[in-house]
């Protein structure tokens, strides 16, 4: 489970911004919080921000951070690696980007980071902790790699690290016990945009052809209100054999080897003049013929749904587009209801959606926002963390939407004098 996180020199992240999941003492929906022993954490947490105020850049960062450590070891030593610091600065532009994560992972506390620049890895670190205090388990600095003793796995690997290769990447690879479950926990956290959700597509079907497909079919169908689907290509046709349905009575195996083109169809009951059903279904592609809010649905029950399951971390840039703010709120609540969120999974996710405020769905260390300064630099900080002018916090019981809005809380766009447009085109008409 995550701890916190944090990102400097990154996109329009200049200095470092940490966001924390760790709760805070504040005695609101203490209800949802996951039991840790010695941490209590949120279940989510939601960003708000105006456009280009570097939300969706926190958010990449995690996912910039899993990606560089799953991807390591296939790396070849000339690749380069996917990075690119705050250039609005002469300070920054060479230096490289810095990455840290805290995490639960088997009753240990561990603190992974690492600093790389395109060509390669400047500084690693490890550390563990069972209880108060924290150890070392190893050290980098560019090609030196201090190994303790407490980290047997981690010796004699170090001439065996390329200088743009992780060394935990590398302990992976020569079978490390401790460097083989933070690598698996890293496969646990989905990054993932809520804008170019067809990408989900395949992952959401996989696991239609999987044996939790029957708890897959649910979870669609109590989401989205669809009871069958279909599943083929356009080279072969579905047919009733391969239909999905809720009630599981003609469960089949997904897909062909014919068309990698995969068709869905959703199945509606017809009625006649006395509104009364009729022995007739009527099939609807889903891409041509439902919204595009279920087929987003669609294609986001996959990652959802393996989140929830596996107990990992989902990160969703732009919830809310193209959905219903009930069915925004739905999702949330399927990750901080504890009834609901078992594995305790945990969920990060921006949104330009204010209605979410209202709902008394978040505590105040939940509601974070972005802001660029004056040199362009995206500054991260919570609700929570905010002080009024008077130097006293928010209260619980503030109208956070309403605050918002009026620009209490800053992170809102500054729109200029709209009156001003049309005067200046007719000038230019002249």
């Amino acid at each position: 489970m995550l701890i916190e996180f944090t990102v400097g020199n990154f996109l329009s992240i200049k200095d470092r911004q940490t966001l924390r999941l760790d709760a805070s003492s504040i005695s609101e929906h203490r209800e949802q919080l996951i039991d840790a022993g010695r941490y209590q954490l949120l279940r989510s947490a939601v960003i708000y921000g105006a456009n280009a105020s570097g939300k969706s850049n926190v958010l990449n960062a995690l996912g910039t951070m899993r990606q560089i450590v799953t991807q390591s070891a296939e790396r070849s030593s000339t690749a380069a690696i996917e990075v690119e610091p705050f250039l609005l600065s002469t300070e920054t532009e060479d230096e490289p980007s810095y990455f840290e994560i805290l995490f639960l992972l088997n009753g240990f506390r561990y603190r992974y980071g690492f600093e790389v620049d395109r060509q390669a890895v400047r500084a690693e670190w490890l550390f563990e902790s069972k209880k108060r205090q924290e150890k070392s388990l190893f050290v980098r600095e560019n090609d030196a790699i201090d190994v303790t003793k407490d980290f047997k796995e981690g010796k004699d690997l170090e001439e065996r690290t390329r200088n743009n290769a992780l060394f935990l990447a590398v302990c992976d690879q020569f079978n490390g016990i401790i460097s083989k479950q933070i690598l698996s926990w890293f496969g646990k956290l989905n990054s993932i945009s809520g804008s170019s959700h067809e990408k989900l597509r395949s992952l959401t079907i996989k696991h239609l052809g999987e044996s939790k497909k029957a708890d897959l079919l649910i979870f669609i169908n109590e989401i989205i209100g669809i009871d069958e689907i279909g599943i083929g290509n356009e080279t072969s046709p579905v047919e009733s054999s391969t239909r999905l349905t809720y009630d599981f009575k003609q469960l089949s195996p997904i897909g062909s080897k014919n068309s990698d083109l995969t068709v869905i169809e959703t199945y509606h009951p017809k009625y006649d003049a006395e509104k009364k059903l009729v022995n007739e279904v009527v099939t609807f592609d889903m891409d041509k013929n439902e919204s595009s809010g279920t087929n987003k649905l669609f294609d986001l029950s996959g990652p959802i749904f393996d989140t929830l399951q596996n107990g990992g971390l989902l990160i969703v840039d732009e919830l809310d587009a193209k959905l219903h703010p009930l069915m925004t709120q739905s999702i949330i609540r399927l990750f901080n209801q504890p009834e609901l969120n078992p594995n305790n999974a945990q969920l990060i996710f921006a949104t330009h959606d204010t209605n979410l405020l209202t709902g008394k769905l978040f505590r105040r260390d939940q509601i974070y926002f972005t802001e660029k300064d004056q040199y362009g630099a995206t500054c991260l900080y919570s609700l929570v963390e905010y002080q009024e002018e008077d130097g006293t916090k928010v209260r619980k019981d503030r109208s956070f939407e309403e605050d918002y809005i009026q620009g209490r809380y800053g992170a809102i766009p500054y729109i200029g004098d709209l009156s001003k447009i049309v005067p200046a085109w007719l000038e230019k008409q002249k």
